[in-house]
This record gives structure tokens, C-alpha cells and sequence, in this order.
């Protein structure tokens, strides 16, 4: 390091006000660019990782940073102790939390658990399967722990020799000291003298299984039901994946659905809707009677309140919407087209008047 006051907030390129937290990634950033490792044979690098270490061992404790708040850098440095911020050792568990995002396996000895791999599948289900619900057995091939082995792929180990079993080999390194996987065992501790003869060094075999799905009522498309534990298999321990089966819906003949709410186009004749009637509408989940309103018109909406679609989460249903479509009678005789003539005199006001331009 270079003799002289020097601003610690200016060597990590930080505020006075930053939080602990932007100093931590400030160090990091600068860490990973001037790291000897990284930079071999690099003196103005490796100069440039011993100040930003320097700098983070005062700034990077709340209390060491409070003290050189409050003397400042001058203060500071001519206080006792100052060697020790100096000569600072990160040993080897900080200085490998600290790094682990950039120097991997050798900073860390044991595999961390991880999920297995999610997998998806898709299902189609009739508007009818998807309002009441529906059970459906699925068959599934998926890797599942091979169970001679456990998943380790291996039915003979040895202790690793180089490492003598602790899976991390120590060594100095400039003013710290640093410790990083057994390149023999990459970590472990162990040694694989015989592969498993069931899943041949994998850890896993293939499985075709047939499970029931239980469709709850209500999907929709691109609905996603979820079976725990039926993806891929986990590693170093980690749980399995889950399987996703994803839903498609077919289109109805009838019904029209958008989101919880279905929609139908029903014919009436022009007396129903000009006199009024009971009319039996259908819906999905059979037939019902409703009042048509004399008077009514073609394209006029009415709700049937409920009768659409439940939801999968509370059960509560949405909405039907019946569409009245007023159907005229293609084939007229005679005396059919009288009566529709003195219809005519009905209307007493032009219906597209308000279309006439001006």
C-alpha cells in the first residue's frame, strides 16, 4: 500500500452516506476486477486488492466505520490499532462468502442441495370437464434417486488421499491465507472406486409411473395444475422437482367463455319478443326458464346471475350472459307478408332516424 492519508470511501468509490450494503457490493465489484487470481503477475492489480481490502476491513464494520467517521482518515490512521486494519486476514470463511459468485467450487467444498427440474405436460379438457372438474390418470416418465445408491452414483468410496478426506486443500497466499476444492475429489472428501451397477454412475434411473390428477372445477386455458415431487430428481440431497400439467380448453359449440362469465346467443320469434314469453335458456349445467320482458330487442343482453363459471380458489360463481338473437321466418306465404305489411304501422317512429345525416 502507498504511504500517506488515504480516503477509504474514495478507494471503494463510495459516499459517506452509502449503507453498509452498497460498500459490501462496491467491494465485491472492485475485488473481482483486480483479484491476483485473476490478474496474475499484475503488481499495480495486486497493490489495488490490497487497499480495497484495507478499506473494507474499517468500512465494512459498523464499528470500525463509526471510529473512522469520527476521527477521519487522518485521525485514523495516526490512532493505536491502525496496523491491525492493515494486515488484515480475511482467513478462509470470509474471504469465500465474500467471493463465492466468482471463484465457485474452489471457495466451496460440498455441493449445495439443489430442486430437481420442474417438467410439463399439457391436458385437454371439454368446457363441460373444466366447469364441474374431472380425475384423469396420467402415465409419466420422469429420472427418479437410483435406491441402491442413494443417488450417489456410487456403490464403492474411498477417502481421497490428496485431501485426506476433508475435500479443501490450504494454502498462503500473499497476506491471507485461502483454502480451495481438492482437485482430485473437486471437494467431496471421497473417492468412487466402483460405480452403481443399477443406475451405472448417475444417481438416477428412469421411471414411467400412472398417477391420478385431480382437475379442480373451474380452469381455464393455460391453467396450470401442479403434482409435487413428479419432475426430475434433486442433487446433493435437494428435493425433486414438480410436474406441471398445463390445461387446454376446447371450444364449445354453444357457450363462449371469458374468464368466470359464459356467454350465449339465443333465437327468440318475433312475437316472444315483441309480447314478452318464458323461454327456457340453456346453460351449462342444463336447461332453466327465464322471463323475456315484452318489448325486448334483437341483441338485447340479460344476466342469469351465478350460472357461470366457478372459481378453482373460492368456489363463487360468475355470471351467464344470454344474447337475444330476434330470427324472422325466411319463407312467407302471402298472407304472411300482409301481416307483416300492417305491422308496419306499428312503428311509429323511422328506428334508423337517428343514422339520417344532416
Amino acid at each position: 500500500m502507498t504511504t500517506g492519508v488515504k480516503d477509504y470511501y474514495e478507494v471503494l468509490g463510495v459516499s459517506k452516506d452509502a449503507s453498509q450494503d452498497e460498500i459490501k457490493k462496491a467491494f465485491r465489484r472492485l475485488a473481482r476486477k483486480c483479484h491476483p487470481d485473476l490478474n496474475p503477475g499484475d503488481k499495480g492489480a495486486e497493490m489495488q486488492f490490497k487497499e480495497i481490502n484495507e478499506a473494507y476491513a474499517v468500512l465494512g464494520d459498523p464499528t470500525k466505520r463509526a471510529e473512522y467517521d469520527r476521527l477521519g482518515p487522518a485521525g485514523f490512521e495516526a490512532s493505536p490499532g491502525f496496523e491491525e486494519f492493515r494486515t488484515h486476514d480475511f482467513g478462509a470463511g470470509g474471504f469465500e462468502d465474500l467471493f463465492s459468485d466468482f471463484v465457485g467450487a474452489r471457495t466451496g467444498f460440498r455441493e449445495a442441495p439443489l430442486k430437481g427440474a420442474d417438467l410439463v405436460t399439457r391436458m385437454t379438457l371439454t368446457l363441460d370437464e373444466a366447469f364441474s372438474g374431472v380425475t384423469r390418470a396420467i402415465t409419466i416418465s420422469h429420472g427418479v434417486t437410483c435406491r441402491r445408491c442413494g443417488g450417489s452414483g456410487a456403490e464403492g468410496v474411498t477417502s481421497c488421499t490428496k485431501c485426506g478426506g476433508t475435500g479443501k486443500l490450504k494454502s498462503r497466499k500473499g497476506f491471507f491465507s485461502m483454502s480451495q476444492a481438492c482437485p482430485d475429489c473437486r471437494g467431496t472428501g471421497k473417492k468412487v472406486t466402483r460405480l452403481c451397477p443399477d443406475c451405472r454412475g448417475k444417481g438416477t434411473i428412469l421411471k414411467t409411473e400412472t398417477v391420478k390428477v385431480k382437475i379442480p372445477a373451474g380452469v381455464d386455458n393455460g391453467s396450470r395444475v401442479r403434482l409435487r415431487g413428479k419432475g426430475e430428481p434433486g442433487m446433493a440431497g435437494g428435493p425433486p422437482g414438480d410436474l406441471y400439467i398445463e390445461i387446454e380448453i376446447l371450444p364449445h359449440p354453444i357457450f363462449k367463455r371469458e374468464g368466470k362469465d359464459l356467454h350465449v346467443e339465443v333465437p327468440v320469434t318475433v312475437p316472444e319478443a315483441a309480447l314478452g314469453a318464458k323461454i327456457e335458456v340453456p346453460t351449462i349445467d342444463g336447461m332453466t326458464k327465464m322471463t323475456l320482458p315484452p318489448g325486448t330487442q334483437g341483441s338485447q343482453r340479460f344476466k342469469l346471475k351465478g350460472k357461470g363459471f366457478p372459481s378453482p380458489k373460492t368456489g363463487k360463481g360468475g355470471d351467464q350472459y344470454v344474447n337475444i338473437k330476434i330470427v324472422i321466418p325466411k319463407e312467407l306465404s302471402s298472407a304472411d307478408k300482409k301481416l307483416f305489411r300492417e305491422m308496419e304501422r306499428l312503428y311509429k317512429v323511422n328506428p334508423r332516424q337517428r343514422m339520417v345525416r344532416r
